[in-house]
């Protein structure tokens, strides 16, 4: 027995040393995307500077305020596969600017049967009170009818994705990049 335990020891932390060189080479492929694309423009105050995508590390709203900052989080967020959360509060975001009633009542039913209904395809984790009443309030949705569940989403993106971002492979990569132009030029 302790043979085997010594065996198998080894190739779980070369799993582990694979998975960790895994991440950083995929977070450095998806940085020199991000970065051809957001540096390719010819204006140069619509390119994404060092000063920007330091800014992101000082709140959410910030973050997703930019629309780098947002392109980068909503990557890094399906390279987790983990974009559920971003992608209800962006699809919350449009919903809000719905002015026809039909178009909003399509929309609210749209939106609870891929997020917000139990075993949806991209359900978020929200409370079973707050998911029954917006069960209730899509029966005759308003512009808020989703608001509850957005300032929960925002919350668990807030508290868990967001720091995990700051701290991810992908985040310093950029950052060390941006810092490495600055400083050619």
């Amino acid at each position: 027995m302790p043979g085997l335990i010594q065996q198998t020891l080894p190739t779980d932390v070369n799993m582990d040393r694979d998975d960790f060189r895994r991440n950083k080479t995929l977070g450095k492929n998806l940085m020199c995307r991000l970065k051809c694309i957001f540096t390719s423009s010819s204006a140069p105050e619509s390119r994404l500077s060092l000063e920007d995508t330091q800014q992101w590390s000082q709140s959410l709203e910030r973050l997703l305020g930019s629309k780098y900052g947002m392109a980068t989080f909503r990557t890094f967020l399906k390279s987790e596969f983990s974009d559920e959360n971003i992608e209800f509060w962006l699809t919350c975001e449009d919903y809000k600017k719905i002015t026809s009633s039909h178009k909003m009542s399509s929309k609210a039913r749209k939106i609870f049967e891929q997020f917000v209904e139990a075993e949806s395809p991209k359900e978020i984790n929200i409370d079973y009170h707050t998911r029954e009443e917006i069960k209730r309030n899509v029966r005759s949705p308003t512009a808020e009818c989703f608001d509850e569940a957005q300032k929960i989403v925002f919350g668990l993106m807030e508290r868990d994705s967001y720091p995990r971002f700051l701290r991810s492979e992908m985040y310093k990569t950029l950052l060390e990049s941006l810092a490495a132009d600055d400083a050619r030029g």
